[in-house]
């Protein structure tokens, strides 16, 4: 075995290994499901800033923000950057939802105002993106052992998933939490280094200064990622989770604070791709690519860089399943069940693992994970966010749910009316899509209310 075999197998296994040794041993509820400590204490606000900050920096998240500066200079970088705007935006609705109406979770809070075939809707949509983020994490890993569907990546991508799983079954959301700090300091080390190596070449005002600020040039993705940022955090338990875990105010600052810096994290990273861009250097894997070309140390901390994203996001989709299928679920529809929970929780965590990977082996558009599930869900921000200013019934729930999912499929099959597209761009079709569908949806949401009515 080579010394660069020998060094990237050997971080993956040492990763796993250190992760596992540092996460807690949970055995009850509260600290697997709601991420407090033994002695029953909620997460401060540095932990949980922490853990929502790495979380969210998946490791497709950043292979596509440096993929988009790559094709649109600063342009992409800030256009994907805009999702991480989700997480304010999410801060205050949870803060709202918290504070007004007493909401605990959000799949309770569906079954206490909309039923709970309206709760069984809405986790369906959340197991869709957890399903997305298992398989869009371990392949962005396994690229870095190897091309899509060789042996070395499925053997790396299947190893990395092994391992992540081994720590998640032992800490649940605690361990999740604790883990992620780890994870954040390693990140941003590497990080740090990477963008070291990379960007002296260039000066900063080249660099800001690239791109086209126009709908060919990343203003339609910009667009669609600043319409989707009202709906698109509702679906993602990694995120919603940690807004139940601390008091309101708490949790406000954390997100607004860990919103602000993963916009920021975004961007810099998309600074590869730019300098991608100002090389000529063309690629699927951009900062693999770029790292490639400085020698193996460059290529071995974007490999740490990677690992450490994708675990973050992986465990904490293994933490949110078990607490959807073992907390939410079995309250709402097997309450006997509930001594249970931990147990099932784990064997949730388990079935994830197998079948999250499946795409994995298809090598499918790690973005298809982000604009089409994005799109699929925009009928729930009419839902989060005018509640209790429209009267709450449940037929406003169906019309605006199920007119978003019906957009969402009108993208993945690519059927929208060429008429219908907004500007000449890459996202044309995208953007009028959500535009029109956003508008949709609250129109319907509204008008669901006045039919409530009628039937009175």
């Amino acid at each position: 075995m080579t010394l660069f075999s020998l060094a990237f197998w050997g971080f993956l296994v040492v990763y796993g290994v250190v992760l596992w040794l540092m996460s807690p041993k949970t055995h009850d509820e509260g600290s697997f499901f709601r991420g407090s400590d033994a002695s029953g204490k909620s997460v401060n606000v540095w932990l949980l800033t922490t853990s929502i900050f790495i979380s969210w920096i998946f490791a497709k998240s950043i292979t596509n923000a440096a993929n988009l500066g790559a094709k649109y200079g600063i342009v992409g970088g800030i256009a994907y950057a805009s999702y991480w705007l989700c997480i304010p935006v999410a801060g205050f609705v949870l803060y709202r939802l918290r504070t007004k109406f007493n909401a605990t979770s959000l799949v309770g809070f569906l079954n206490s105002n909309y039923g709970k075939m309206a709760s069984l809707c809405f986790s369906i949509a959340i197991l869709i993106r957890l399903f997305n983020e298992v398989w869009s994490n371990t392949s962005v890993v396994g690229g870095y052992y190897g091309e899509s569907g060789s042996a070395n990546f499925i053997t790396a991508a299947l190893l990395f998933t092994f391992a992540t799983l081994l720590y998640s079954l032992k800490g649940g959301l605690r361990g999740s939490i604790i883990t992620d700090v780890i994870q954040a300091f390693i990140f941003v080390i590497g990080v740090g280094f990477v963008l070291m190596i990379v960007l002296p070449k260039y000066e900063f005002a080249k660099i800001v200064g690239s791109g086209n600020w126009s709908f060919a040039g990343g203003v339609d993705l910009l667009l669609v990622a600043l319409l989707q940022i009202l709906s698109y955090p509702f679906h993602d338990p990694v995120l919603t989770d940690r807004g139940f875990l601390c008091s309101p105010k708490r949790m406000l600052v954390s997100f607004v604070i860990a919103g602000i810096t993963g916009f920021l994290a975004i961007v810099i990273f998309s600074f590869i791709g730019v300098y991608a861009n100002l090389e000529g250097i063309s690629s699927s894997n951009i900062p693999a690519s770029v790292a490639t070309t400085f020698g193996f140390t460059a290529l071995f901390l974007m490999n740490i860089v990677m690992i450490c994203a994708a675990g973050s996001t992986l465990d904490s989709a293994f933490a949110s399943l078990s607490k959807l299928v073992a907390y939410d679920w079995l309250r709402i529809f097997t309450p006997q069940a509930i001594s249970k929970a931990v147990t099932i929780g784990m064997i949730s965590m388990v079935v994830m693992a197998v079948v999250g990977n499946f795409p994995m082996f298809a090598g499918t558009d790690i973005l298809k994970a982000t604009t089409i599930s994005g799109t699929m869900v925009i009928g729930l921000a009419p839902i989060f966010l005018l509640h209790g200013v429209v009267k709450v019934n449940k037929i406003s729930f169906y019309l605006s749910f199920f007119f978003g999912l019906f957009c969402g499929f009108i993208e993945a099959f690519k059927v929208l009316p060429k008429f219908l597209y907004i500007g000449d761009g890459a996202y044309a079709g995208l953007l009028g899509v959500n535009v029109y569908g956003l508008i949709g949806c609250f129109v319907l949401y509204i008008l669901g209310a006045k039919l409530a009515n009628l039937h009175k």
